[in-house]
């Protein structure tokens, strides 16, 4: 395949942030937490940020999801700039383009799964008139159709994180950020929620990224981007590898015949 072809193979990313850098306070107090970040997420693929306490990934995640600003740097989501746009205007693009899930799954504990995944499609300021349809069509996409009637206090943590993710999957989000999905969880609910995540992200319409601590999940990831001291440190594809060395050894046994 010519490079010409690879390029237009390659799929055009949903989110790019460009030279990121965030520094908070003034004077002797300055601390610049992020220095400079790279970073794009391509459709159809689930990222893993990573990195230690103090590294930066808290930060990165609230600029890629349009809640703080950062300090230099551009940001772009689904084709819109956000450096100039008003506080209003990155509310509107946070609203129609994020979909977050939290490690404290964030429900209202008054309100049932449907309810809650519902308020998230109330919050753009006009209900769609097929908001209950697009809700039972999310917690039917996570596995909860049985449950729309649920409240948080009947729900496991597996299944409370079920009902953030269908919340988050409810708005068509080009971008779903996670932060620390399965901190909450045990292994087993850990490990299906992040069978969700993976199944949620093949769809080439949407990108995922999840912050996480959790090594148990790192077989899910299509990409694992590594963080410290507020710089990338590493960015790697290990499926990708993982079938670019068995061609390597294939084509080197084959050699040898």
């Amino acid at each position: 395949m010519s490079n010409l072809q690879a390029a237009r193979k390659k799929p055009k990313p949903l989110l790019v942030a460009d030279n990121i850098v965030k520094v908070f306070g003034t004077g002797a107090g300055e601390v610049q937490v992020l220095k400079g970040v790279h970073l794009d997420l391509l459709p159809g693929e689930l990222t893993l940020l990573m990195g230690p306490s103090g590294s930066g990934k808290t930060t990165l995640l609230s600029i890629l999801g349009c809640i703080l600003r950062q300090t230099r740097g551009d940001l772009e989501i689904a084709g819109t700039k956000t450096n100039k746009l008003s506080a209003e205007a990155m509310a509107d693009l946070r609203r129609n383009h994020v979909g977050f899930v939290f490690q404290s799954y964030n429900l209202f504990p008054t309100l049932t799964a449907m309810e809650n995944v519902m308020l998230a499609l109330d919050v753009r300021g006009r209900l769609p008139a097929d908001a209950p349809q697009r809700t039972k069509a999310a917690l039917d996409a996570v596995g909860l159709s049985h449950r729309i009637n649920t409240y948080p206090a009947k729900l496991s943590g597996g299944e409370k994180q079920r009902v953030a993710i269908a919340r988050a999957l409810a708005g068509s989000p080009s971008v779903m950020l996670a932060d620390e999905p399965t901190a909450a969880l045990d292994s087993e609910n850990g490990q299906s929620v992040m069978q969700l995540m993976s199944d949620v992200s093949k769809d080439h319409s949407r990108a995922v990224l999840c912050v996480t601590h959790d090594h148990r999940i790192l077989k899910y990831a299509d990409r694992i981007i590594r963080i410290e001291d507020g710089v990338i440190s590493t960015d790697e594809r290990p499926k990708e590898d993982a079938v670019a060395r068995a061609n390597m050894e294939r084509l080197a046994a084959e050699g040898a015949h």
